[in-house]
């Protein structure tokens, strides 16, 4: 049974593709079977794993409308080792056209469920504002993974992607929880960085990924390549960091599964 991860913050500019397409190609490193689901119309993440969205025959848009079947529509990164289901400008129409079909918020949830064995871990890279998009991504997923700088700022946006988790769990997917807040862009030196650090484990604690991403030349370099950093350049700290990160997401699903079998037992 996959995994299914929401890569998600309403806070723009916090690293959501870089995250996304990066932890895809450290898991892939250490033996997973991934599938990266770009949710953006930009296409970035789909950029970013090695796959042009312009020569795209198929997309995450004919999945969503249920004209083609995930085993279809994705393509394999020889490049990055993970599989991608890609976007491109014609998903910004979807907004338009989901809005009038049935089970419009379920339509990813559906087709994914129909590919559950092919994969591991499903990365999902959603947009930044809380559209149908978003609301198909988060009711597709075991839990959202939360990427955010230690700025105060990045603490306001957090509140605001807390509230519309605990309201989609409520009414669309039960299923739905935070997995965890992972620091990004982290410089050390930054006394503002280390502070706001120290609350969010002061007041997440657990839920606070122990792996720390750091603020990297390389992996701000690696999208013009059309790579993840991880793939881009290995050596590099921050595809270390992020090599660490999906062996932690491992480790944490682990947990996950066997709180889950006591919990059914019971």
């Amino acid at each position: 049974m996959a995994k299914i991860f929401c890569i998600a913050n309403q806070k723009g500019g916090v690293g959501k593709t870089t995250t996304t397409v990066n932890l895809a190609a450290g898991l892939a490193k250490i033996g997973q079977r991934v599938l990266m689901v770009d949710l953006d119309p930009q296409g970035n993440a789909t950029m970013g794993s090695g796959v042009d969205k312009r020569q795209l025959e198929l997309s995450v848009y004919d999945v969503l409308l249920e004209s083609a079947s995930i085993k279809e529509a994705a393509v394999l990164s020889d490049k990055c080792g993970y599989w991608v289901l890609g976007a491109n400008r014609e998903l910004a129409g979807a907004e338009v056209e989901l809005v009038a079909l049935e089970q419009r918020e379920k339509r990813l949830k559906a087709a994914l469920a129909e590919a559950d064995a092919d994969y591991d871990f499903v990365l999902i890279d959603c947009p930044p504002s809380l559209s149908m998009l978003t609301l198909n991504g988060l009711c597709s997923a075991h839990g959202v993974i939360v990427p955010m700088q230690c700025e105060y700022f990045a603490l306001e946006g957090l509140t605001d992607l807390v509230n519309t988790i605990k309201q989609v769990h409520a009414n669309l997917n039960p299923d739905l929880q935070v997995i965890g807040l992972l620091r990004v862009m982290f410089d050390p030196r930054i006394t503002l960085q280390q502070q706001v650090s120290e609350q969010l484990k002061d007041h997440f604690g657990d839920k606070v990924f122990n792996t720390v991403i750091p603020r990297n030349v390389r992996l701000a370099e690696a999208p013009s390549y059309g790579l993840p950093g991880v793939v881009f350049d290995p050596s590099a700290k921050g595809s270390h960091a992020f090599v660490d990160f999906a062996k932690e997401m491992v480790d944490r699903v682990k947990r996950m599964g066997i709180a889950v079998k006591k919990a059914s037992k019971a």
